[in-house]
C-alpha cells in the first residue's frame, strides 16, 4: 500500500514537472537577467514585505520583475528603475530606505523603544527595591526572624 502511494506521488511530481531542473532565464540574455537579478535584490517586495523582490514568486514580483527588465531593455539605467518603482510605490519598496524627514521613526523607532523600555524596567526596579520589607512592622520583622530561625536550627 504505502508502495503504490510513493509511485503515485513520483508519477504526479513527474507530470507536474517538478523533478528537478533548473528554471530558464527569462530574459534569455544572461547580462540583462544579472542587472535584473541585482536590481531586484534591492527592491522590496510589496506582497510579502519581508523578501526582496529576487527571493519572491508572488505575482506583483514576477510582474515588476517583468517591468524591470523591459525598462532595462529599453536602455533606462538601474537608477531610472529604481527611481520609477520608489515614485509609484514610495520609499518602502526599499530594502534599505533613505534616512529623511519621512523615514525617521522607521530607522530610530527601535531605538526610542529600546531607550523607553530601559527607562520602564529602571523606574520598575526601584520601586521594587524600595518596597522590599516596607509592608512588615518591626514587630512582623521579629515574628519571621524568629520563623526563620526555628526552621534554621530544625534543618541543622
Amino acid at each position: 500500500m504505502v508502495r503504490r502511494w510513493i509511485v503515485l506521488l513520483g508519477l504526479a511530481l513527474w507530470l507536474t514537472g517538478v523533478h528537478g531542473r533548473e528554471a530558464p532565464s527569462v530574459a534569455g540574455d544572461p547580462a540583462l537577467e544579472a542587472r535584473v537579478q541585482v536590481l531586484a535584490e534591492q527592491l522590496r517586495c510589496l506582497v510579502c514585505q519581508n523578501q526582496n523582490l529576487a527571493d519572491s514568486h508572488a505575482e506583483l514580483a514576477v510582474d515588476l520583475k517583468d517591468q524591470m527588465r523591459e525598462m532595462l531593455k529599453k536602455g533606462q539605467s538601474e537608477q531610472d528603475v529604481i527611481d520609477f518603482m520608489v515614485q509609484r510605490y514610495g520609499d518602502f519598496v526599499l530594502y534599505k530606505p533613505p534616512v529623511k524627514a519621512t523615514t525617521w521613526l522607521l530607522w530610530g523607532g527601535p531605538f526610542v523603544l529600546l531607550a523607553a523600555g530601559l527607562v520602564l524596567l529602571s523606574v520598575r526596579l526601584r520601586r521594587r527595591r524600595g518596597e522590599v520589607g516596607a509592608e512588615l512592622t518591626p514587630e512582623q520583622r521579629a515574628a519571621a526572624r524568629r520563623l526563620l530561625d526555628d526552621h534554621d536550627r530544625e534543618v541543622a
